[in-house]
């Protein structure tokens, strides 16, 4: 693997996350901190006007009008830099996709974020005007139980929209898979081929969906690449999340975060609504103001989540060693996959603080030729 150049590919993948960080910083403050956001309440409250809705439905329609406007905005300066990130893994061999192919996917994922985000913000601000001091608890609520349904429906509504998936067809390889699932005491209704080889070089493998929706996803690049010892290697990790409840976990620590910064939201929306020359709490044009608190919560989170998480995976790895009984397999199937996904190898301490939920490829091929060592021979 050449580390060089897997590194330099990071750091410029990092510049591009920092400027994607500050782009999204610097519109909601303009937005706030000018009569922007007010002027685009009006705007959109003449739109709303115009639409045939009865006038009960009236605030809800300026509601979605704001945050479309609004994310018509942000776009205009994140789809530059996404375009970067393209042209990045273009140029180091890892997108394969055609600029329509890849713009195709751009607007499949407005629509679908349009589609979960405008109900989302209108149910808020209805929230907000029914309970002005206590409508951060309903929030959160609600988000807890949207992110719970999507980790359900995700792999059989969202994840077609923009992949192809078909039935695995070697049925030795296929029943070994399955097999792996049942000895870790859980079930998966299918085995599925992920095709991806049309758009990246990058390899993968998943366990999606919970429950009845729970089906295994290995991604064509993985199969064309591995051998099968090192896929079941890769799939035991992901059985891992599931035997060990990691997925509820994090949907739990992801709700608690979601409690903490909807209070955050709303603490600050009382104190700012009048110095920003908002008309109430439930004007929606404080929405910057909602998502500045959220975000800058989040960033302040993001180097003890990151920490978290890689805790996770760490503890996935072990599990993933023990149930195959093969850590020779893991550490190549590691090592495989860092160099399709270029990944680096040994990032900085402050990369991995700030950029990196999994532990460096180097440190988890390591701990798995020190547990083959720990076992011994046969």
């Amino acid at each position: 693997m050449n580390e060089d150049r897997a590194a330099r590919y990071h750091q410029r993948r990092r510049r591009a996350a920092v400027a994607g960080v500050a782009w999204s910083a610097t519109l909601l403050l303009a937005m706030v901190l000018t009569p922007a956001s007010v002027a685009l309440r009006d705007i959109a409250e003449r739109g709303a006007s115009s639409l045939p809705v009865p006038p009960w439905a009236l605030p809800s329609a300026t509601v979605a009008l704001y945050a479309a406007l609004l994310g018509l905005l942000h776009e205009t300066g994140a789809l530059a830099i996404a375009a970067y990130g393209w042209f990045l893994d273009r140029r180091y061999d890892l997108a394969l996709d055609r600029p329509g192919g890849w713009m195709l996917d751009q607007v499949k994922g407005l629509a679908v974020a349009a589609a979960l985000a405008l109900p989302a913000f209108c149910g808020l601000y209805l929230a907000i005007e029914r309970w002005p001091s206590g409508w951060w608890l309903p929030a959160a609520a609600a988000f807890a139980l949207l992110v719970t349904v999507m980790a359900r429906l995700a792999p059989v509504v969202l994840l077609p929209l923009f992949f192809q998936f078909h039935p695995l067809e070697r049925q030795d390889l296929r029943q070994r898979l399955m097999d792996l699932c049942r000895r870790a005491g859980i079930e998966a209704i299918d085995a599925c081929v992920w095709q991806v080889s049309d758009r990246t070089r990058r390899a993968n493998a998943a366990l999606a969906g919970l429950g009845r929706t729970r089906r295994i996803l290995i991604s064509d690049t993985l199969l064309a690449n591995a051998r099968d010892e090192e896929v079941e290697a890769v799939l035991a990790h992901e059985i891992a999340h599931h035997v060990r409840a990691d997925i509820w976990r994090g949907i739990a620590l992801e709700a608690a975060v979601a409690l903490a910064g909807f209070y955050l939201a709303s603490v600050v929306l009382e104190a700012a609504w009048r110095p920003f020359g908002l008309r109430g709490v439930a004007d929606v044009a404080g929405l910057p103001v909602l998502l500045l608190a959220a975000g800058v919560l989040s960033a302040l989170l993001l180097p003890l989540a990151n920490a978290y998480s890689r805790h996770v995976e760490r503890t996935a790895d072990r599990f993933a060693i023990r149930l195959t009984g093969n850590p020779e397999a893991f550490a190549s199937a590691m090592q495989r996959l860092g160099v399709l996904n270029l990944a680096e190898i040994e990032p900085s301490r402050l990369a991995l603080w700030l950029f990196h939920s999994h532990p460096p490829v180097a440190s988890r091929i390591a701990a798995a030729k020190k547990a083959g060592r720990d076992a011994g021979p046969d």
